[in-house]
């Protein structure tokens, strides 16, 4: 594995590090971007996910020597100061650690295999804004949801600060694109799923009230904010809950609203 220090801005071997701005054509060049230790690191140990290359300083490679020691590859490795990282990528790299991945194929919801046997499952519409992709897949991940799914238009998981505010479980996860949204919603209803939406509106159940029985697998529906689920989406499901709230507060940020109701499944499925 070869470490390689790097001085000039302009070296060719930094090539794709300078499109790391532009999340467009780091998906036509099938490469995503993880920024910050803890997240290559969970590309690194990634048994799918391929490593491209590195590009960090001493002390980032030296926070990953546990993981890079024992390689056999020819992973490059390209070593610089935080100034040069700061000057080829144009913005301030986080603890001086940036890494490429090779992108997979797209995947539809059809070819998640968790969702045989998931029992908790987390479904976007139109939500499109990174830090709240990023952070639902983060309370997902902490709450034992398997999968998450994703109608067209959300915000691509592996979009740099999506996967940074997930602290990698982008990375872990799995996740697909019901492409047929929202008619392909059906699917989950066959293979045993309750869908479920998550609203603001007054008549809906209240969610404790749910989840103190809830149905042995959930797909929890969340949509973009503002707007909530389109009508169509939500003509949809099989059940509406709530989250009550004060009188004076309408509604809650989309992440905040998914990790509450996570939480409330995870606990009533570690009971039953």
């Amino acid at each position: 594995m070869p470490i390689v220090p790097v001085e000039d801005p302009a070296d060719p071997r930094l090539a794709d590090y300078r499109d790391v701005p532009d999340p467009v054509l780091l998906r036509e060049r099938g490469l995503f971007v993880a920024e910050s230790r803890l997240v290559v690191q969970a590309l690194l140990a990634h048994t799918r996910m391929q490593t491209r290359s590195l590009f960090v300083t001493e002390a980032a490679l030296a926070s990953l020597e546990g993981l890079l020691s024992g390689r056999q590859d020819d992973l490059p490795v390209y070593l610089g100061s935080h100034q040069l990282l700061r000057q080829v990528v144009g913005f301030k790299v986080h603890r001086g650690c940036l890494a490429l991945g090779e992108r997979s194929a797209p995947v539809t919801d059809g070819e998640v295999t968790a969702l045989a046997t998931a029992r908790l499952v987390v479904v976007l519409e139109h939500v499109a804004n990174p830090d709240n992709v990023g952070s639902i897949f983060r309370n997902a991940t902490a709450f034992g949801a398997e999968c998450v799914l994703l109608s067209p238009h959300c915000c691509d998981p592996l979009y740099r600060k999506a996967i940074r505010t997930s602290l990698g479980a982008t990375l872990r996860i799995p996740y697909g694109e019901v492409v047929d949204w929202p008619e392909g919603l059906h699917r989950l209803r066959e293979q045993g799923y309750t869908t479920v939406a998550l609203t603001p509106e007054p008549d809906a159940l209240s969610l404790s009230a749910f989840a103190a029985a809830a149905p042995a697998r959930i797909a929890l529906l969340l949509g973009t904010e503002g707007a909530g689920l389109s009508d169509h989406a939500a003509a949809s499901v099989d059940r509406r809950v709530r989250i009550p709230m004060a009188p004076d507060v309408d509604s809650l940020n989309v992440a905040t609203a998914a990790g509450i109701a996570l939480y409330e499944f995870s606990q009533g499925h570690g009971r039953n």
